[in-house]
């Protein structure tokens, strides 16, 4: 059996690749004609040249294949062409399923996002069945998954494709080569850049628990069910604590206000946009706008019927801090 991972490149698609490969899996993988290919270094799998947006490729890409992993998406918090997040994550995935159908594709794993969940008004951690709606989508990268996931729900609905939907959390972990906006801020926080905090938390896990969580999804999941992969829940505090404490620095001691912080945020954005810049700034409105409440998630269920256990958040902290070290000097 042929299985086709898309994303492959990228941080979680290149772990969830690799796990396959390690269980013998034939593996086909889609990249971009320009991506960058380092997190593909070494692994025994076929490369398929494409992309969401080309129809045909996606046909050739899926010949053969009798699973699918949709790891690929568009995460970007900040995008100065925000109509590009909706292309890729909302019509690619409903273009890519359809013809993953027509295919004969028997079963798929399509990559959500927490940031498609509601969140408890306690901030304690919220499940797949906390309450959530469209309205509560702060910015394009929550709406443009959360509408993909609706999308994949329906073709579920409709017997069209036999999918199974996972939710990441905050996955950190060596190899997140572009980075993340998570591996960003750990990034500056190895250099001594990050000097203020505010008051938010994240839900941290390792990229290679993961992409574990993913297969399992595969094996065991229900169709048309969701499974939240997380670990640990940490303030962002602790989170930059331990960072400074594993690289020999002073953690920062200096708590913003969100109110004071936001105009920075918009004034970061209105430059990047008048310096053309493709890359988000360090400090976006969504991402502040996200952090009005603590990004906390339990993964019971996926511990329950999937199995699923992840490191301590801790661990995996300090194997992203390592892999980033190596990186800067």
């Amino acid at each position: 059996m042929t299985t086709l991972v898309t994303g492959a490149t990228g941080f979680l698609g290149s772990a969830v690749a690799r796990a396959l490969v390690a269980r013998g899996e034939s593996v086909r993988l889609l990249a971009r004609p320009a991506s960058d290919r380092r997190n593909l270094a070494g692994l025994d799998a076929e490369l398929a040249v494409g992309d969401l947006d080309d129809a045909a490729s996606l046909v050739a890409a899926l010949r053969g294949c009798r699973a699918l992993y949709h790891v690929a998406a568009d995460y970007r918090l900040w995008s100065p062409d925000p109509a590009a997040l909706y292309r890729t994550n909302v019509d690619g995935t409903e273009r890519l399923l359809r013809l993953a159908a027509e295919a004969g594709v028997g079963r798929v794993v399509y990559t959500s996002s927490v940031a498609t969940l509601g969140r408890r008004a306690d901030g304690g951690p919220a499940d797949e069945a906390t309450p959530v709606s469209a309205a509560s989508m702060a910015g394009h990268y929550k709406r443009s998954k959360f509408e993909a996931e609706r999308r994949v729900q329906a073709m579920v609905r409709d017997h069209a494709v036999p999918a199974v939907i996972v939710n990441p959390a905050t996955v950190i972990g060596p190899g997140d080569w572009r980075p993340t906006p998570t591996g960003r801020v750990i990034e500056r926080a190895v250099r001594g850049r990050i000097p203020a905090y505010v008051d938010t938390g994240l839900n941290l896990v390792h990229v290679d628990d993961v992409a574990a969580g993913h297969l399992l999804a595969f094996e065991r999941g229900k169709i048309g069910e969701r499974y939240i992969l997380g670990g640990e829940d940490m303030t962002l505090r602790e989170i930059l604590g331990e960072t400074a404490r594993l690289v020999g620095r002073k953690p920062p001691r200096l708590r913003l206000p969100r109110r004071l912080v936001l105009p920075v945020a918009y004034a970061a954005e209105a430059w990047a946009r008048l310096r053309d810049a493709s890359s988000e700034p360090l400090i976006t409105v969504e991402g502040l706008r996200s952090a009005k409440t603590r990004m906390y998630f339990s993964s019971a269920r996926a511990e329950r019927e999937l199995g699923y256990r992840a490191r301590p958040a801790l661990q995996a902290l300090e194997e992203t801090v390592a892999w980033v070290r190596e990186q800067v000097g």
